[in-house]
């Protein structure tokens, strides 16, 4: 769990951690744990494992009443959405990276095949895009439109653990390389916040 103690703007400067209205603020959920083999880059049409019920109630405390609440197409965020008792609105911009042939298949059989594609891949991460696919650089561009659909006021957004350290690129003026640093648990919570004229990040992948 990581908490960001100074509040971080665009300019690089300190800002009041206090609410306004003109803010919005952004409730990041990461998913509940895929209900699935381990090691597979999952499609979503995968289930969520909605078994840890009081983490799933522990995050439902904590969320605001009468939010604006968003998921990504994926089984497994509307799962998890309706899990918290959120009534979320289904948005493509926020869906996972999409991983095109490599979907449904596993790390090791991918690293095992002849060839170097895979293994090229995870030289630049960021840049990179699967057969098929899209690169975490492409993710961060969908998120970046996604942010303009949402309104000013709080908004739950039940997502991925590639959509959350996309945004957070976006609010930390980052590198698509730097945002990839960070973990994202599965029902772990990250608060950051659109002002008119920069960003604050509240915390980072609580439990």
């Amino acid at each position: 769990m990581t908490k960001v103690g100074a509040a971080v703007s665009k300019a690089g400067a300190a800002v009041n951690t206090g609410s306004t209205s003109r803010a919005t603020n952004l409730w990041l959920i990461r998913h509940a744990p895929v209900n699935g083999p381990r090691g597979v880059i999952h499609g979503p049409d995968a289930p969520a494992d909605l078994g840890d019920a009081s983490a799933l109630a522990a995050l439902k405390a904590r969320l605001p009443a009468n939010a604006f609440a968003v998921c990504s197409p994926a089984r497994r965020t509307r799962q998890t959405a309706a899990a918290l008792g959120l009534d979320a609105v289904e948005q493509q911009a926020f869906r996972e990276q999409d991983f095109g042939a490599w979907t449904g298949r596993r790390h090791d059989d991918l690293a095992a095949e002849p060839g170097a594609a895979y293994r090229a891949f995870w030289q630049s991460p960021a840049g990179n895009k699967p057969p098929g696919g899209e690169s975490f650089v492409d993710q961060i561009e969908r998120a970046r439109a996604g942010l303009a659909l949402l309104p000013k006021g709080d908004a739950v957004l039940v997502v991925h653990s590639g959509t959350i350290r996309a945004l957070l690129a976006i609010a930390l003026d980052l590198t698509p390389d730097a945002a990839l640093r960070f973990v994202i648990d599965p029902l772990s919570l990250t608060r950051i916040d659109r002002l008119e004229n920069g960003w604050r990040v509240v915390a980072v992948n609580q439990r």
